[in-house]
């Protein structure tokens, strides 16, 4: 390793020690435990108060394709206000198993905390129920039966018709009275229907102890992590327990130490896979291609790739073939989609595939190992920070079929791009961001027009958007060092479909 490849191994260990010790500024006494209840078994988190005996207990829900680590902040928050924090995976998230449905998450809930109320582990009158988006309207809902102290509702997933989310979108239809004494929390930049639910929810209160608070400079996810929200909700606390409004703010920082730990992960993972994948000079004098078949016309292959989606998404609207098999809360509409776009730009490029034996044993081993190693790499990493990433036996034995259904997208995807001229390739990049973003737009238009009700490719834009633009660079610096279409298109998919799995919630 030279000099420059030292300097940034260094780079790469200092952000990532960084991260993880701002992860971990403060300890706290956490037990996991599996709680069964209602035919549930909901891997839960208990966060004991930082000192003395519990003033009360606080329930905490996660939002659709999140899990109990990513309410971890806000647990620490109740737990400096001496209060025990319950914190469950809701079915197919997390360590809890599938199959996941709203009504299911719901009834799973709310036995969870019958469950806790039997065992005497809580008293109603001293405890807040709290979640955010799917979570919040869940504690919102359970609150009907158990009389509790308040509810906490942050960006609470919508429970009526609102303008600007279809039937389909909505996880609840029989959107109950809001409890009283309930504290509603949306972000400033949230989608508008949210913020719009956030307010009716109050306004339509039987009475005047609930409010309702827009959190400045907040999204749908950042709001977890706010001051603001956390100024709001032990206020509202302390209002309804009495615990001490001065209590200290949790000093972890789960969110800024995750970034700091993929930025250095990033800049570690170049030098690992010019190791890892061997630069193979010869290959296009040994097995050349005629320049037609090697690159086709990029703007023509725009064209068909944005026909191509167009086409797949009234495919999937004629509900001719089945999507559910996959066994993922909407990425299985995902994973068929670009299994069929693929294929169609593959059958209209046929003639630029190369044929099977151009393809070396030797590359496509490399390329498998890496992106493996790279997929426990960052799943230990939000493991360690912020999320439950890690698969599970259940989501590993949907690996394979997820992986057959996106090598499609990605091998068309290497033919329409051709060979990069370096690494990293600035023109290549630009390229192929422009053609996943025609294509997604054919997705969400499919979504939005054809009422699939595959909410979570909405909410989940942010960060489909990071991961297409470190998985295209890496994609590329495979294929720069192996001349190899086929190695750099599975490389790809093992990166796509393990970030699948490991965000969608279990069917």
């Amino acid at each position: 390793m030279n000099r420059r490849g030292r300097l940034e191994a260094a780079a790469g260990v200092l952000l990532c020690a960084l991260g993880y010790g701002l992860a971990h500024r403060d300890s706290y006494e956490v037990r996991t435990v599996l709680a069964t209840a209602g035919g549930c078994q909901m891997a839960t988190d208990i966060y004991e108060p930082r000192s003395g005996p519990p003033q009360g207990s606080v329930v905490l829900f996660h939002g659709l394709a999140a899990n109990k680590k990513v309410m971890s902040f806000t647990a620490q928050e109740f737990a400096n206000q001496e209060l025990r924090v319950f914190v469950p995976d809701l079915p197919g998230h997390g360590r809890t198993p599938g199959p996941y449905s709203a009504t299911r998450a719901d009834s799973c809930a709310d036995a969870f905390l019958r469950n806790l109320v039997a065992r005497k582990a809580i008293a109603p009158e001293r405890t807040i129920l709290g979640g955010h988006s799917l979570g919040g309207a869940i504690a919102i809902r359970a609150a009907r039966a158990i009389p509790v102290a308040g509810v906490i509702a942050i960006s609470p997933a919508p429970m009526q018709a609102v303008p600007g989310f279809s039937e389909e979108m909505i996880l609840f239809h029989d959107a109950p009275p809001l409890p009283p004494h309930s504290l509603v929390l949306t972000g400033q930049w949230e989608p508008g229907p949210i913020k719009l639910l956030g307010r009716r929810l109050v306004a339509s209160a039987s009475d005047s102890s609930s409010r309702y608070q827009l959190i400045p400079g907040t999204s749908h996810v950042s709001i977890l992590f706010s001051a603001g929200t956390f100024l709001a909700v032990r206020a509202w606390t302390a209002q309804l327990l009495g615990t001490s409004p001065d209590a200290p703010f949790p000093r972890n920082m789960p969110a800024l130490a995750s970034i700091l730990g993929i930025a250095g992960l990033a800049i570690l993972v170049p030098p690992f896979l010019r190791e890892a994948n061997t630069r193979d000079r010869d290959s296009a004098v040994k097995h050349p291609l005629r320049p037609s078949e090697d690159t086709p016309p990029f703007f023509r292959g725009l064209l068909l790739s944005g026909l191509a989606g167009v086409a797949a998404a009234l495919v999937l609207a004629s509900r001719f073939i089945p999507v559910r098999f996959v066994g993922l809360v909407h990425g299985d509409y995902l994973a068929v989609f670009l299994f069929l776009s693929g294929l169609l730009i593959l059958a209209g490029y046929r003639k630029s595939l190369p044929p099977w034996p151009w393809v070396p044993a030797s590359p496509l081993v490399a390329s498998c190992a890496s992106a493996l190693v790279l997929v426990l790499l960052f799943a230990g990493w939000f493991e360690l920070t912020f999320y439950e990433a890690w698969l599970t036996p259940a989501r590993w034995l949907r690996f394979p079929l997820l992986l057959l259904l996106v090598f499609p997208w990605q091998l068309a995807e290497e033919i329409l791009l051709g060979r990069p001229a370096s690494s990293p390739d600035g023109r290549r990049l630009a390229k192929a961001l422009a053609l996943r973003a025609l294509v997604y737009v054919a997705l969400f238009a499919g979504i939005r027009y054809f009422h699939s009700g595959a909410i979570l490719l909405f909410l989940l834009l942010a960060y489909f958007v990071v991961f297409s633009l470190l998985q295209r660079i890496a994609c590329d610096l495979v294929r720069f060092r192996t001349q190899s279409p086929a190695a750099a298109a599975i490389f790809g998919a093992i990166l796509l479909a393990a970030f699948a799995l490991a965000i969608f919630p279990v069917a």
